[in-house]
């Protein structure tokens, strides 16, 4: 499933682009020239990652197993994508009525913001309800109601939701930003400080808001995480994110297809227009519906590291590759470290 995701997104936007460039109309073609290289990027990522799909793929297969012991746990995650249509509904009108304001591209930029801030909260919303119910499950054996831990994550957690939705993508926006510039290692020496002094702080930042907080505080996490021999490494090299992100794009890409093609019979000047709604749109959709299997996987990196002894874990994907990490170091399981480009000098030596 993990590979097909990754290559469907490598095939479904260079598709895409591809066909937005064929319309040959200077907006879809710039759409169209930005999916064609963010397939090629998919691609390269695809192949960088190999090494990670079976462990993540064997992960997800274990997280998801709890959901067939409580009926309806697909249910918070139904209710917030109907009301996400809804929602997004009326966003629509709002930004064809923002066209006449003063400041229209303010305005728009505006919305489109509250939108992204407004989908992931209650995407949130649906991971902090399965979050509640799969960690009780395994931590205690408890067999907690789906419905008071949605009514819980829409009043005492809901405060927590909204604004882990908006420093949460921040912070981990800005480390994987400052991992980037690390690999930009070269003679620069003052510039190549600054990229390990933003790493470093962007790494403590870390510790205090991360995905991992739907599931359990923050920096509480992160020392069980520390606490077992090679977890922090697994755990930030897991690539469920990514899965779950590139799924969207995905959607939004199919979405792009057809209502693009749609607008470029009827009504062409609004192709560019109504493929990037569209795309935004089957985006946003699609990573509400996705928190169900993200709060499976996180409470499943969690609970193991809170209990890796429980019966429960007695096969466990991750405590077999934390072993084999012992035995023959992480670069021979495929936790490989992130490659850099290495020093001048050294390519000449």
């Amino acid at each position: 499933m993990v590979t097909v995701i990754l290559w469907s997104a490598f095939g479904v936007t260079l598709a895409v682009g591809s066909l937005l460039m064929c319309f040959s109309m200077p907006a879809t073609v710039g759409l169209g020239v930005a999916l064609v290289v963010f397939s090629i990027g998919t691609g390269l990522y695809a192949c960088w990652v190999t090494r990670r799909v079976g462990f993540t793929a064997r992960v997800f297969e274990k997280a998801v197993q709890p959901v067939d012991k409580f009926r309806g746990l697909n249910g918070p995650a139904y209710l917030m994508v109907a009301a996400g249509f809804v929602w997004i509904s009326v966003w629509c009108v709002a930004v064809i009525g923002a066209v006449n304001f003063r400041f229209p591209g303010l305005t728009i930029l505006a919305l489109v913001v509250s939108l992204a801030w407004t989908a992931e909260v209650m995407r949130n919303v649906a991971n902090l309800t399965a979050s509640r119910v799969i960690a009780l499950y395994y931590l205690r054996g408890m067999q907690s109601s789906v419905q008071f831990s949605f009514q819980r994550a829409l009043s005492y957690n809901l405060g927590s939701a909204c604004l882990g939705s908006l420093f949460v993508p921040t912070i981990e926006a800005l480390r994987i930003l400052a991992r980037g510039l690390n690999l930009l290692e070269g003679e620069d020496e003052f510039m190549f400080s600054c990229a390990h002094c933003c790493l470093n702080v962007m790494n403590a930042v870390f510790e205090f808001g991360n995905s991992w907080a739907f599931v359990h505080a923050s920096r509480s996490t992160w020392r069980q995480f520390e606490g077992q021999p090679g977890m922090p490494a697994l755990a930030d090299a897991d690539i469920t994110s990514s899965v779950c992100f590139l799924t969207g794009v995905t959607s939004g890409a199919l979405c792009v297809a057809l209502a693009g093609s749609w607008t470029f019979v009827t009504h062409r000047h609004y192709t560019a227009t109504v493929s990037l709604m569209a795309f935004y749109v089957g985006y946003l959709m699609t990573r509400i519906g996705m928190a169900l299997p993200q709060a499976c996987v996180g409470c499943y990196y969690v609970c193991y590291a809170e209990n890796p002894r429980s019966r429960l874990f007695e096969d466990s994907p991750i405590g077999e590759r934390l072993n084999k990490m012992k035995e023959d170091g992480e670069d021979a399981v495929g936790v490989a470290p992130t490659p850099r480009f290495p020093h001048q000098h050294v390519s000449a030596a």
